[in-house]
């Protein structure tokens, strides 16, 4: 459905069924469902094949929501300020009494809250008056959506009956997922890059470490092969094979060959790279390719989020 009172207050309902929806947010669409209510928080991983272990984030409308399910410090009262509503997660100490479902956090004692820009997901969260945890409306694994057709794509059965509507809120801006900072230890963690950066991150909140292999997974999009297509990627290419397809950046004339070939951006422009990523990964994978062979890009900014989900999309599969 278009967004629009109609479609928010049937969205509403469905949420406070216990049944999954469908949401744009600045980043990519979500499949959200009811935060507080543990079949509906099951029914997103059973309709993902999500593992139970990989946290999901719940959004909010604002931090003084927040505030009801987190221990907020003033670092991440700063944070909000700047950056909610906004491509921000934060991973904070749960409060005991939130009105939470456990599986939200994994079994973990902190919670992923995030404030989404958009205004369809702000409807949405207004309308129905509850969190709404939400991660990525993909199988899982699998590239993220940035339009609503991805997500019907991803979930032609309706993810087993249980998503019952998708608000068409047109293509994402961003088109990566959001920025994640772990606040729970003395030093600011940064679990996964996003178009918040982490010299932003660092010109308000001090010296920002980078999550190792050893952080565990804290937060979503932290396994280790993640946003992949069906084809195996191959990056830092140079050359392209004739039965390959490539995902450029920048000029690419000096490439030859390829079956088919798409560029994130002729200009090199980062951000137009980062809308453009999954929509144009999917758009790559096509039967009888032998893979996807990608450019680099730079690993600034947000080319470093970019390069993230692209070493994820090529890890071994298992």
């Amino acid at each position: 459905m278009p967004p629009g009172p109609a479609a928010y207050a049937e969205a509403a309902g469905i949420l406070a069924a216990g049944g999954l929806v469908a949401l744009p947010t600045e980043t990519v669409y979500g499949l959200g469902g009811d935060a507080g209510n543990d079949a509906a928080v099951a029914s997103i991983f059973a309709a993902k094949g999500r593992p139970s272990f990989n946290p999901l984030i719940v959004h909010v409308v604002d931090a003084a929501a927040a505030d009801a399910y987190a221990r907020v410090d003033e670092r991440a009262r700063r944070a909000m300020e700047l950056w909610w509503p906004g491509p921000l997660t934060l991973v904070l100490p749960r409060r005991p009494a939130a009105r939470l479902s456990l599986l939200v956090s994994a079994g973990l004692d902190t919670v992923a809250l995030r404030s989404p820009a958009h205004p369809v997901a702000q409807a949405l969260l207004r309308t129905c008056g509850r969190p709404v945890a939400a991660p990525s409306a993909n199988r899982s694994g699998h590239v993220s959506p940035t339009t609503p057709m991805h997500v019907a794509d991803e979930f032609p059965d309706g993810g087993g009956a249980r998503l019952k509507l998708i608000l068409a809120g047109g293509r994402c801006t961003i088109g990566v997922e959001s920025t994640v900072l772990d606040l729970t230890g003395e030093r600011p963690l940064l679990l996964r890059p996003g178009s918040v950066t982490k010299e932003e991150l660092e010109a308000v909140l001090g010296p920002v470490d980078l999550a190792t292999a050893a952080d565990g997974v804290k937060a979503p999009g932290m396994m280790t092969s993640h946003y992949a297509p069906g084809l195996p990627v191959r990056l830092d290419a140079t050359d392209v094979a004739a039965d390959e397809a490539l995902l450029a950046f920048g000029p690419d004339q000096f490439l030859r060959g390829g079956a088919v070939r798409l560029n994130l951006s002729a200009t090199g422009d980062l951000t137009e790279a980062a809308a453009n990523l999954f929509a144009m990964l999917r758009a790559l994978d096509r039967p009888g390719l032998s893979g996807i062979a990608v450019m680099p890009v730079p690993d600034r900014g947000l080319g470093a989020a970019i390069n993230d989900r692209l070493r994820r999309a090529a890890a071994p599969r298992g």
